[in-house]
């Protein structure tokens, strides 16, 4: 905050309790006696409205309100830059709970840690912290059912991008991971008829019904020998390279759209996505169990 916007605050706040104060004086001063004699110019069917002082159990009421209001903005943030004699904060007190609560939850998360993610994900305990875990974290992109969204990863079947390990999902939540497809209309002839065929062969991998339409199996069959420059990522069998994060191109699953635009889209912009890495924003501990529940997400289908 400024040092202008700062002294403004500091004004509104100090003239408003000044005014309040005045006006609760301005009132105090009056006598019962004065207020009888005295009305307010109004009157009607011969009755004369009075000018009644306010209760004096209200007036104490704010002149007690008023005097909280000075200790409090004395001691607490309210004065524009200024903290307070206590020094308190909403961020600081937020930094102490969290504090607290680690360090009762050590103990259960240490003990977590010993087991392999491969079993860890059986516990029921470990599950339920897990999923509070994935809740705070991981739903905000990947949906709190986990099933991802456009553009977002389902985590719940065994289609992988880096691999399904667990050594293999604890290194995408710990590190995170930076996916790339380069824009590909260029390698393939540079035109929108190129991008179409290439777009059909591409669908038509995990859908081969396509090739029954003439139409489409010729395109097909133009571009697939220029599918030899995806195959550099995609694999000549176009099932991917979990290495590179190069999706399976056969399995119907797709990240960014199965339509024929989307995925025409994809040749002739590319792709980026990125998973933002979590070390440092959690312990090792509870990464250890994140990646545990994560792992039995798909674990659960098979089972």
């Amino acid at each position: 905050m400024s040092q202008f916007w700062s002294v403004y605050i500091i004004a509104i706040v100090v003239l408003n309790l000044a005014g309040c104060a005045i006006l609760l004086l301005v009132n105090l001063k009056m006598t019962p006696e004065e207020a009888r004699n005295e009305t307010t110019g109004h009157s009607f069917d011969g009755i004369q409205e009075r000018n009644q002082p306010l209760p004096r159990w209200w007036l104490f009421l704010f002149v007690g309100t008023l005097i909280f209001s000075v200790i409090y903005l004395v001691l607490y943030p309210g004065l524009g830059r200024f903290g307070g004699l206590l020094n308190w904060s909403s961020v600081t007190q937020w930094q102490e709970e969290v504090a607290l609560v680690e360090k009762r939850s050590e103990p259960l998360f240490q003990e977590f840690a010993k087991v392999p993610v491969e079993e860890l994900h059986q516990y029921p305990e470990a599950r339920d912290v897990g999923g509070r875990l994935f809740a705070n974290n991981c739903a905000i992109c990947h949906g709190s059912d986990a099933r991802g969204a456009k553009g977002y990863p389902n985590l719940t079947d065994d289609d992988w991008l880096y691999g399904g390990s667990a050594d293999a999902i604890l290194t995408s939540i710990t590190q995170g991971r930076n996916g790339m497809m380069p824009p590909m209309a260029a390698a393939i002839g540079g035109t929108d008829a190129a991008v179409r065929d290439m777009a059909l062969y591409v669908q038509s991998l995990s859908r081969p019904d396509m090739t029954g339409d003439p139409q489409v199996a010729k395109a097909v069959e133009r571009a697939r020998p220029k599918f030899a420059v995806c195959a550099a990522c995609h694999g000549q069998d176009a099932t991917g390279n979990q290495a590179l994060g190069a999706p399976n191109l056969t399995d119907g699953i797709w990240l960014h759209g199965a339509r024929l635009e989307d995925i025409e889209t994809t040749i002739r912009q590319g792709r980026n996505s990125h998973m933002p890495k979590h070390e440092g924003v959690l312990s090792d501990e509870r990464l250890h169990v994140l990646a545990a529940y994560v792992y039995g997400l798909s674990q659960s289908d098979e089972e």
